[in-house]
């Protein structure tokens, strides 16, 4: 399934709607299919500073636990209240009702160090074909 075109991309799998000076965060559904099934998100809480490329939370799955990126700094404005009771809402719909954050923007010039849609696709295709070959 493409990426939406509406986001920019982080090669941590996150990604970054913007709205004005305040953006959504969420994790790709590359990034959900990988994990599996999600049973629980760690999330900052609002008021909080989150940084570029820095931890911001921590998602688990029946698989593992995992680190979340922020892809953009900023000020959490809020987490997604809903996952608390339903965290698998990453997977059954990561680019919307599986959103995690809301930030106010730091530096909307951050989100040009981003991926496009395509350049995201065109990475995770290139790590899928990587990870096929193996050692």
């Amino acid at each position: 399934m493409p990426s939406p075109v509406d986001r920019r991309y982080s090669k941590e799998h996150e990604w970054l709607k913007q709205e004005g000076d305040t953006a959504y965060i969420g994790i790709t559904d590359y990034a959900q299919d990988q994990l599996g099934d999600v049973v629980y998100v760690d999330l900052p809480e609002a008021g909080k500073a989150i940084t570029q490329f820095e931890k911001m939370g921590e998602i688990e799955s029946v698989k593992a636990v995992s680190e979340l990126y922020a892809p953009a700094s900023g000020e959490v404005l809020m987490a997604n209240e809903e996952l608390a009771q339903k965290p698998e809402l990453v997977n059954s719909d990561p680019h919307e009702a599986g959103w995690l954050l809301q930030i106010k923007l730091a530096d909307p010039s951050q989100l040009e160090t981003l991926l496009s849609a395509a350049d995201y696709d065109a990475f995770t295709a290139s790590e899928a074909k990587d990870a096929a070959i193996g050692p």
